[in-house]
């Protein structure tokens, strides 16, 4: 039996990660009384107890936890900006080369940003096989459904007498200072931050995440772009698709309810369109942190998770 508590399970992300792991048989949930869910030393007497410890909390407060216990206590799940960019933590993409074994021996995992999941599993493959440089300036968009904005966010769209304005999709970090910038750049090791246009849209979950390119940036072709991926996505959790669109459109909520994250490449030698979809509030967030808690167990990564069959 697996003890796990989860610091701020009452947020979007919390709640998703508890409603998941509570119809798991070989799951503990440890809780805290409500009214004592902000007391430090409550908290941390229950962390101490877990064998996992998911922090779903503001970067600040997700800081302020980490400190509560050394490594020896218990291994934390981060699903906060706080970490992503630390050398003490490691970044939770095990798709990523070589990332797994390192996620598998780690204490201290920080879980990936819903935007920066997209980018990274786009960018990433691409610069460390040389398609890309590392200096390349690129251009990237992604649309989310509004459930990525946390509970403020769902009750403003689903509120009886909301603005007309949320009808049509919103952009936001308006900037060029979005908080999955820093990881972005990091993670795949680029010179220099994308220009990132992400855009929220009148639907509960999903995402699309775009980058696009001209021939020009590319060092090979179109095709030698879809051999990397192929080659390297080859578990249910993230796969290439060749034909991922409907009738010549392409949803930003076909993954929705899935944990799983489809990639895709579309366009000629010239022009070429780079697409990650997903489920925000799945592979990227809950269930990606599920997943993370699964490989540092030891268990099939896919436990209790959901993809497409």
């Amino acid at each position: 039996m697996i003890r796990v508590f989860i610091d701020g399970s009452s947020g979007t992300t919390g709640l998703q990660i508890r409603e998941r792991l509570s119809l798991r048989e070989d799951i503990e949930l440890i809780t805290v009384p409500f009214e004592q869910r902000h007391d430090p030393s409550v908290r941390k007497d229950a962390m101490c107890k877990a064998d996992i410890a998911f922090l779903c909390l503001p970067d600040d407060a997700a800081r302020e936890a980490a400190g509560f216990v050394s490594e020896d206590d218990v291994i934390l799940i981060d699903t906060s900006t706080a970490h992503r960019t630390d050398p003490a933590w490691t970044y939770g993409l095990a798709e990523m080369a070589g990332q797994r074994e390192l996620i598998r021996k780690s204490r201290r995992i920080a879980n990936p940003g819903c935007h920066a999941t997209g980018f990274i599993t786009l960018v990433q493959p691409l610069i460390a096989a040389g398609i890309l440089k590392k200096d390349a300036q690129l251009d990237c968009f992604s649309l989310t459904g509004y459930s990525g904005g946390g509970k403020k966010m769902i009750a403003e769209y689903e509120a009886a007498d909301r603005s007309p304005l949320l009808k049509g999709p919103r952009m936001y970090a308006l900037p060029q200072k979005h908080k999955h910038l820093k990881e972005m750049k990091q993670i795949c090791g680029l010179a220099y931050e994308p220009v990132f246009c992400p855009v929220v849209a009148d639907f509960f979950s999903g995402m699309e995440t775009v980058i696009t390119l001209h021939g020009g940036q590319v060092n090979g072709s179109i095709e030698d772009i879809k051999n990397c991926y192929k080659a390297l996505y080859t578990t249910p959790l993230i796969h290439f698709s060749g034909q991922a669109d409907e009738n010549g459109f392409l949803s930003a909520a076909a993954c929705s309810g899935r944990d799983d994250l489809e990639i895709s490449v579309y366009g000629n030698e010239d022009r070429i369109t780079l697409v990650s979809r997903f489920d925000n509030l799945g592979k990227g967030a809950c269930g990606a942190a599920i997943q993370n808690m699964n490989i540092v167990t030891g268990l099939a990564e896919d436990t209790g998770l959901v993809w497409k069959g």
